[in-house]
Order: C-alpha cells, then sequence, then structure tokens
C-alpha cells in the first residue's frame, strides 16, 4: 500500500485530480454569474434538488447504502450531520449571494483564510502543536484582517462568514463517522424538504423557478453535477496525496476566485492591497512550517 501510495504514476494521478477539483472549485463564479438571474435561495434550492439523484447514483455505484442506513441510525452522527448540513447550506447560500452581489473579492479572501482558520481549530479544538513559523503566519493573516475590518468593514463580514461556516463544517466533518458521498448525501436529504418547500412556495406566487428561458432551465439542472464533481475529484485526490500537498491545493481555488473578481471589475481598495499581500505572505509561511514538518500527514486509509 505504502509504495502505491508514493509511486510516481500515484501521485502524478493525485496530483492531476487533485489541481481539477480546486480549479473547478475556483471558476465555480463563472457559472453563478452564468445564472445570475435567479435569486440567490432559488439556485441554492435547485443545488439540493439536483445534487440528490446524482449523489443517489453514486451512492448505488459505489454501494454505500449500507453506509447510509448506518449513519441515520445513529443519532449521534445524524445530530452531527444535521449541523453540517445546515453549515454547508448557509455556505452555499452566502457564496451565491456574494458571487452574484459584486463581492467576489471578499469570498476570494474568506477561503484564503481557511487554511488558517483550520490550524486555530486544531490548536484550540484538536489540541495539536503549532510552530514558531505557524503562529507567525496566523499573527501576519490577523494583521491583514485587522486592516480590511478597518478598510473594508461592509464587506468583512462575508469574509469572515464564509471562513467560520466552511472551516466548521471541515472540523465536524472531520469528527462524523461518514465517509464524503455518504456525508454529502445525507446532508443533502437533509436539506431537500427545506428546498421543496422553497419552491413551492416560489411557483405558488408566480415566479418560474426553472428559470425564465430555456438555457436558464438547463443550467439549473447541471447545479447537482457542478456541485458534486469537484468534491468526488478532492475524495479521489485524498486518497493519493499527503494532506500537506493537498494543503497546498486548496489556495488554487480562492486565487481563481480573485483573478475572475478582478476580470470582472470589482475594485482593488487600499485595504485589499494590504490584507491580501498579507495573507498570501501567511498561507507561503504557513506551506514553508507544513513542508519542513518531520513526518508528513499521510492519505486517509
Amino acid at each position: 500500500m505504502n509504495a502505491r501510495r508514493t509511486s510516481p504514476h500515484h501521485s502524478t494521478t493525485g496530483l492531476a485530480l487533485g489541481l481539477s477539483a480546486y480549479a473547478l472549485w475556483g471558476v465555480l463564479p463563472l457559472y453563478f454569474k452564468a445564472i445570475s438571474a435567479i435569486a440567490p435561495f432559488d439556485i441554492v434550492a435547485h443545488r439540493v434538488l439536483w445534487s440528490l439523484p446524482f449523489l443517489a447514483l453514486l451512492i448505488t455505484a459505489s454501494r454505500s447504502w449500507g453506509k447510509v442506513r448506518t449513519a441515520v441510525r445513529q443519532p449521534r452522527t445524524l445530530g452531527m450531520l444535521f449541523v453540517t448540513a445546515l453549515l454547508i447550506g448557509g455556505n452555499w447560500l452566502l457564496y451565491v449571494y456574494a458571487v452574484n452581489g459584486g463581492h467576489m473579492l471578499a469570498a476570494s479572501f474568506g477561503y484564503y483564510l481557511n487554511p488558517l482558520a483550520n490550524v486555530l481549530l486544531g490548536r484550540f479544538v484538536l489540541k495539536e502543536k503549532l510552530n514558531r513559523l505557524q503562529w507567525t503566519a496566523v499573527a501576519i493573516a490577523g494583521a491583514g484582517i485587522s486592516v480590511l475590518a478597518a478598510g473594508a468593514l461592509g464587506q468583512l463580514w462575508i469574509s469572515l462568514t464564509l471562513c467560520a461556516t466552511f472551516a466548521t463544517y471541515g472540523l465536524l466533518r472531520k469528527i462524523v463517522p461518514a465517509d464524503a458521498i455518504t456525508g454529502l448525501g445525507v446532508e443533502t436529504a437533509i436539506l431537500l424538504p427545506a428546498a421543496l418547500l422553497w419552491l413551492t412556495w416560489r411557483h405558488s406566487i408566480g415566479v418560474a423557478i426553472m428559470g425564465p428561458t430555456p438555457t436558464l432551465s438547463w443550467l439549473l439542472l447541471l447545479a447537482g453535477i457542478v456541485s458534486t464533481t469537484p468534491l468526488l475529484l478532492f475524495t479521489a485526490a485524498s486518497k493519493r496525496l499527503p494532506y500537506s500537498t493537498l494543503g497546498m491545493l486548496q489556495f488554487v481555488a480562492p486565487t481563481l476566485q480573485f483573478l475572475i473578481a478582478i476580470a470582472y471589475g470589482e475594485p482593488l481598495r487600499t485595504a485589499h492591497f494590504i490584507a491580501f499581500p498579507a495573507i498570501w505572505i501567511a498561507l507561503i509561511l504557513y506551506v514553508t512550517a507544513m513542508l519542513r514538518s518531520p513526518r508528513l500527514p499521510q492519505p486517509p486509509e
């Protein structure tokens, strides 16, 4: 097994899968921009609705229905997945609002912060140790956040909320005994009643829930595949790469989001010119600390 993990072909495949996952997450704003005529609540409801049949097919193909039954029969596991469902649903909603509301810079900043938030959660919740370089990275990131708080307070809540919800979601999913497909399937099923009620109410007041044009309708039907494909690629990559490598790849997504925001003409303020370089420096130090670690964490079984 170890030889398979470290073989050049296995690492190359894992790297390709990981880059594909984060690249797709990074360009996801282009999809949401294409359907920006649809209200954010409607987009998230469709994302839940059309993800479920796609996930059901994946669960069937992987013969994982037994894992699903085990998860829903355990009150603690089901309760944690209920919380993670609310966290990821809220994260999706705020992200769509940020992208279509012209706040992609704030969204990308939030996801730049996520690895550093994971460091703090690991230290204070999971009692993991931090070395001096990691603490330095956290301090520099904190300074960047302080500058952004002073100069762009109106959008800071978006960044911090996206970071907090996704970091907490990741922490709980690390603890809950359910794999990626099983957990996401149960979470989606938990969110489904709310999505159906919302779309039913929207239809009752005369809103064209499938979009005003055939093109938008087809794009909404793709919401499930668009949402779950990067996660599947990530899951496959995580079985082939060390977490340190995945940590470096994680920065691809917010970088692409940042570039898309600039391409769409979002204004860069003085606070952004200070805060973003501070975060990038912190991330470089963070990655350097991981690479210097004498025992890099191995992919999960």
